[in-house]
């Protein structure tokens, strides 16, 4: 029997762990790859990268969940605790915990989903036909005379209404009494909103509303469904009274809050938004006309204490119409001779007689030979004269500098030339010495710098002639031919000098 046991169990395959899970985590995608699973939503976490994990729930089992972040922000709603949702995707499972878990591609809420799509669907068409732009909206008057409601006559949100603005501001409320509930319901909130718009103005048997409150109390989806009909948020949105819309609690959100000019989160907010209070408003404007009537007053003060000090800088007013009045006289004796000078002028002026042409033109012709005498052209000549003797010494003084320098350059340059002459390798040559170049030309500077057979050229006063470092000279000494090679000269030569023997010095 042990035999067997061991025989059996030695035919059992072996697994590493992480096969073992790679397995199970195949089996379980290919048999739960596109599932739908409904529950509700229990600890929902969105982490930093924005992934969301969450766990689905019921009452007997519980599905750990993760939605990726591309699929996260693809979803229709948020997921929040306590939600019921039907959550799209496909079962795997995480081999790092030993667990399985769902990875969620779309989520919809459960029971109400279709409703809730199909309220998405009538949003975005409303919107795109512009019935939701901020530009429609109007501002809601600050102190309406009247105020039309509509809503539900036996409910405890038109008591809520009355009673706030009774506390706040009494004003005239006239209610359009509808059903907010079932299916006529949308057909009389259409009909009421339209009917306030359609009252006239004045001299009407009711009064034309200044505002529209359109209310009603909290409830479901369903309950609420008359106000996201599309016939009620058109009545609002073409409305030209301006429309406060509070419908359900203030996490309720109907079709009828994006038409209307102003969304209340309750109908009691509704009539908060719709009338100030009233003794805030008394206490404010007793506020006012006690500033008013202090800033007048101090503003009467001012002005009086400046007119004060300005009486105070004129001094009498009899003292200065008096001085006035005396200078006043005094200009009118000054303008009295003024005017009897002019006429004693104007009265010699016309008696005296006229001069005749001949005259006039004798008196202009001696002012020109007034002038004429002033004008002489001996001035003019002497400062000729005078600047043609300074020119002349000027250029009498230029010639001799001129002279002086170039003289002085001549000189300078006779002896640059001199002091070149006097360096010149020639001048040495005249005194007896050779120059010894190689065949490329080059001077040779020492007897290092030669070898054997070494062609040369030897450059005299008076011409070149070619050699040989080594070599004899068959032939006499010239121009062009090759020279014997001079032996070693003893410390002391034996040899008398003779005049037709010449002497050379060597350069080595």
């Amino acid at each position: 029997m042990e035999d067997l046991d061991a025989g059996a169990t030695g035919n059992l395959p072996e697994f590493s762990v992480g096969e073992i899970s790679q397995a199970v985590k195949r089996t379980v995608e290919s048999n739960f790859e596109r599932v739908r699973v409904r529950g509700e939503i229990s600890r929902p976490m969105r982490a930093g990268s924005g992934h969301i994990y969450l766990t689905l729930k019921d009452d007997s089992a519980v599905l750990d969940a993760v939605c990726w972040r591309g699929a996260a922000q693809r979803l229709s709603i948020q997921p929040e605790e306590g939600m019921e949702v039907i959550a799209t995707g496909k079962l795997t499972t995480y081999p790092g915990r030993s667990k399985y878990q769902m990875v969620i591609e779309q989520m919809e809420l459960a029971g109400e989903g279709a409703l809730l799509k199909l309220l998405e669907d009538r949003r975005k068409r409303l919107a795109a036909e512009g019935l939701f732009d901020a530009g429609r909206k109007r501002p809601i008057p600050f102190l309406p005379a009247v105020i039309g409601v509509v809503t539900s006559p036996t409910g405890a949100v038109i008591r809520d209404i009355l009673h706030r603005l009774a506390d706040r501001f009494p004003v005239h409320v006239i209610v359009w009494p509808v059903l907010v509930q079932g299916d006529a319901a949308k057909d009389q909130v259409a009909r009421a909103i339209r009917g306030f718009n359609s009252l006239p103005a004045e001299g009407g048997p009711m009064p034309r509303p200044d505002l529209l409150i359109v209310a009603r109390g909290g409830g479901s989806l369903e309950d609420l469904w008359a106000f996201n009909e599309e016939e009620v948020v058109r009545a609002a949105a073409a409305s030209d009274i301006p429309l406060i819309s509070a419908i359900g609690h203030e996490t309720d959100t109907t079709l009828i809050d994006f038409a209307s000019d102003r969304r209340a989160p309750t109908p009691t907010a509704a009539a908060e938004m719709a009338v100030p209070v009233r003794a805030d408003l008394i206490a404010r404007i007793a506020e006012d006309t006690a500033r008013l009537t202090g800033a007048v007053t101090r503003r009467l003060t001012e002005g009086r204490t400046v007119v004060s000090g300005l009486a105070r800088g004129l001094g009498d007013p009899v003292a200065r119409i008096e001085q006035a009045q005396q200078r006043l006289d005094y200009a009118g004796g000054t303008a009295q001779s003024r005017i009897t000078a002019l006429l004693d002028r104007l009265k010699y002026a016309v008696d005296r007689p006229i001069p005749s042409p001949a005259e006039i033109l004798a008196q202009t012709r001696g002012r020109f030979d007034t002038v004429a005498r002033g004008l002489r052209l001996a001035p003019i000549q002497r400062s000729i004269a005078d600047g043609d003797r300074d020119l002349t010494r000027l250029l009498r003084g230029a010639g001799s500098a001129y002279a002086r320098r170039l003289k002085t350059e001549e000189d300078r340059l006779a002896g640059l030339g001199k002091l070149l002459d006097a360096n010149s390798f020639e001048r040495v040559l005249e005194r007896g010495f050779a120059l010894v170049r190689d065949e490329s030309g080059t001077p040779v500077k020492s007897a290092a710098e030669t070898s054997e057979g070494q062609a040369v050229t030897l450059r005299f006063r008076d011409g070149d002639a070619a050699a040989v470092i080594g070599a004899t000279s068959a032939g006499p000494s010239g121009g062009g031919g090759k020279s014997k090679p001079r032996a070693k000269p003893p410390a002391q030569s034996s040899i008398p000098s003779t005049p037709d023997t010449p002497t050379q010095e060597t350069l080595f």
